[in-house]
């Protein structure tokens, strides 16, 4: 499996909640890395830890992520993305934008995450950056043209 393919089935790991599938792409030591403060910045620690952990904020949240831009390497990806998701269960969905970037174990699964985005409903867009022109996924479609989950 390639990174980009590797990345992808990782983000529809998460999307639906499918620890198998998140496992299939995560090296047993991975660390997962995030901003402070942010909702639950502490880095999480594991392959079956961390998939579980998106499994339940997949739930909790009705997130679906996005890969929207890649850079790809052979040990080493950043990528941009865009999380669906409702702040309140009767609330609108929204898009939080953020970027990651990936190092691969030896075997191409992943080894580490360094997670930049904030969770907030408001925005966290570029102001005045053309999403929908470059390819980017925009609200009512949750698909880009890198990445069509």
């Amino acid at each position: 499996m390639g990174a980009l393919e590797t990345i992808t089935r990782y983000y529809d790991g998460c999307s639906a909640g499918d620890v198998e599938q998140m496992l299939g792409t995560l090296d047993p030591d991975v660390v997962h890395w995030f901003l402070a403060p942010n909702v639950g910045s502490t880095a999480v620690r594991g392959g079956e830890h961390l998939a579980r952990y998106w499994r339940k904020v997949a739930g909790r949240i009705g997130a679906r992520w996005v890969v929207d831009h890649a850079l790809l390497g052979d040990t080493e990806a950043v990528i941009e993305w865009t999380m669906f998701w409702r702040p309140a269960p009767d609330a609108d969905r929204v898009a939080t934008r953020g970027a990651e970037w990936f190092v691969f174990a030896a075997d191409g699964r992943i080894a580490e995450i360094r997670s930049y985005y904030q969770q907030r409903p408001e925005t966290t867009e570029l102001d005045g950056f053309p999403y929908a022109g470059r390819g980017y996924s925009v609200p009512g479609t949750e698909r880009s043209a890198l990445h069509s989950p």
